[in-house]
């Protein structure tokens, strides 16, 4: 059975992520940071269902404790599918960003992906298979008020994406970044009314986490073998 890793598995997005590849027959990692206990709830579903899961707590900010945590993790064998989900964001107009927000988002969207991921390539390579697959955010094309900081990791996670995507290719490892609009959950909520949506999305509807997690299910899957280094824009028709 493969393995898959899923960062921020534990949040809206993450939790159908992981349910659909466990359903796909991954043995899944749900990681979460702060609230362990909501991976333990996504794991628990999982098994429920029939599926293979286990949690995995710590900071993908932190590079010496994501390296030894995933050390660990690798003694049980290879983690061929990475899911790097996890990501904040702490908006403000440039002109009044601090340094911690512009540098602790940064820490986490793109530091947390070569965290994450480095690790884990040697091991992936020597099974001559895998997928890599980014969670970006639209703000990372266009661009957002207020998220300079948010936009600028994104984009850097575009740039990663691609060239991490040429050095793998050969190896039957494929890299790819999915680059959601608006997506149904307990942030957009907060910022999004009916009216608004209606307004900034063509097909006058948010996404859903299930939308996002067939596409992963889709970029993880023996049929997507040929596509890499991709940007999918997912968000209605936005751009």
């Amino acid at each position: 059975m493969k393995r898959a890793l899923v960062t921020g598995g534990s949040g809206d997005m993450g939790r159908a992520i992981s349910q659909r590849l466990a359903r796909d027959g991954f043995h899944v990692i749900v990681h979460a940071y702060q609230h362990p206990e909501r991976a333990m709830a996504v794991v628990a579903d999982i098994r429920a269902a029939g599926g293979s899961a286990e949690a995995a707590t710590f900071d993908v900010a932190d590079e010496e404790h994501t390296r030894h945590c995933l050390t660990t993790l690798l003694e049980a064998g290879p983690i061929q599918v990475v899911v790097n989900n996890a990501g904040i964001h702490d908006d403000a107009p440039m002109a009044g960003m601090s340094s911690v927000q512009w540098r602790r988002v940064i820490e986490v969207c793109l530091h947390g992906f070569f965290h994450v991921t480095q690790p884990l390539l040697l091991p992936m390579i020597g099974t001559r298979w895998g997928r890599i697959i980014n969670l970006s955010s639209l703000a990372g094309v266009t661009g957002n008020r207020g998220q300079t900081n948010y936009a600028a990791a994104k984009a850097g996670l575009h740039g990663a994406t691609k060239a991490l995507a040429l050095e793998l290719a050969s190896r039957g490892i494929t890299v790819n970044a999915i680059a959601p609009g608006i997506i149904t959950g307990s942030v957009s909520e907060m910022v999004f009314d009916a009216t608004a949506i209606k307004r900034l999305v063509p097909m006058q509807r948010a996404g859903t986490p299930a939308e996002v997690a067939v596409l992963v299910g889709f970029l993880a899957s023996e049929d997507a073998g040929y596509l890499t280094g991709q940007i999918i824009n997912l968000n209605g028709g936005m751009v």
